[in-house]
């Protein structure tokens, strides 16, 4: 049977690899609405890789207190150049102690405001992610839960001192892993040979 994460660290190993977003943006201040794909791109990271360190020392965090981090990159979908490393952040897992389901997360760069921050998360029972984070002028809320080992759905809003100002839906489709891709390619060429 599907188990949903329960902990940030097994999280980041299930989030691993590449993903086909598709995403609808809602902008409640102006009425705007957009949609897109694009790719998300998860790479877990050793609790000591010197970039969690230096994340760790710039937020004032002992390093020795991490027990993973991760590396996630956007690009637009089609992109065969390598990410651009200015579309993406580094997350640091500060589990609570008394609670392996909760706790903190450093990133060098948060989402709605280009600033390092520190969220708050938790797990619920039924697996489903959600991560606070409060901003200089904003806060802004995630929530992100896996359907399936091959689906998972992220929702957040963004609010202000008016209120919620934007919404975000996003689908996320794991695509397969480069040798995958070109066995079945083989394979599709083969049967397509004895016809």
């Amino acid at each position: 049977m599907f188990q949903p994460p329960r902990t940030m660290h097994d999280f980041f190993l299930k989030s691993e690899g590449t993903w086909f977003t598709t995403r609808e943006v809602h902008h409640l201040d102006t009425a705007a609405d957009e949609s897109g794909e694009s790719n998300l791109i998860v790479q877990p990271l050793p609790q000591d890789h010197p970039t969690a360190i230096a994340i760790c020392q710039t937020q004032g965090i002992p390093p020795e207190l991490a027990s993973s981090a991760a590396r996630f990159l956007w690009q637009p979908a089609l992109d065969d150049t390598p990410p651009n490393p200015d579309y993406g952040a580094i997350l640091v897992d500060l589990p609570d102690p008394h609670n392996p389901h909760s706790g903190k997360l450093l990133r060098n760069r948060g989402y709605v405001e280009k600033i390092p921050v520190i969220s708050r998360y938790w797990f619920g029972q039924d697996g489903i992610l959600t991560i606070n984070t409060e901003y200089e002028n904003s806060q802004g809320q995630e929530r992100c839960w896996f359907i399936t080992d091959e689906i998972r759905i992220r929702v957040s809003t963004v609010r202000q001192a008016a209120g919620v100002q934007l919404m975000t839906y996003c689908t996320e489709r794991r695509c397969p892993p480069e040798p995958e891709l070109t066995h079945l390619i083989q394979e599709n060429q083969k049967r397509a040979t004895i016809v």
